[in-house]
């Protein structure tokens, strides 16, 4: 394993259209899919998103297409290998202190995870965790130059 995709790139992923996806498509098959994993924080941001989306519907269909998305969701979790925010994902976070970089607290605990497994985060939000020492990002949601 050697990239970890941040809850952007996943969700991109899952997408399967646009300019974005097409580009980390493209640079994904130049890998093995063993190649990737995510973090057990996408799996609570997705799981979180679809739960925020059920409650809030109004209607029946509204349930029904929330529930769809969790389902949809985790079906899209199990193509990758996902990693759990370990003691040494723990330890790594503290040397983050995500509150003296301005950095949220689940970006600051997935980088923590790519820093404690020496992974390359892929991610569009070089803004944020460019901040976070040792950790290396790259976006392949953009065209090959």
């Amino acid at each position: 394993m050697k990239y970890l995709l941040d809850t952007d790139h996943f969700s991109i992923f899952q997408r399967q259209s646009g300019e974005a996806f097409l580009n980390l498509k493209a640079r994904m098959e130049t890998h093995s899919i063993a190649d990737f994993a995510i973090s057990v924080i996408t799996l609570q941001e997705q799981i979180l998103g679809s739960y925020a989306y059920i409650r809030q519907a109004k209607r029946a269909e509204g349930v029904v297409k929330g529930y769809g998305m969790m389902s949809q969701a985790f079906r899209d979790l199990m193509i990758f290998e996902m990693l759990d925010f370990d003691d040494n994902a723990a330890q790594a976070f503290v040397e983050i202190n995500p509150g003296q970089l301005r950095l949220g607290v689940m970006d600051a605990r997935i980088a923590a995870i790519a820093i404690s497994r020496n992974l390359v985060l892929l991610t569009r939000n070089q803004r944020d965790f460019d901040k976070v020492p040792n950790l290396i990002t790259q976006d392949w949601t953009t065209a090959i130059v």
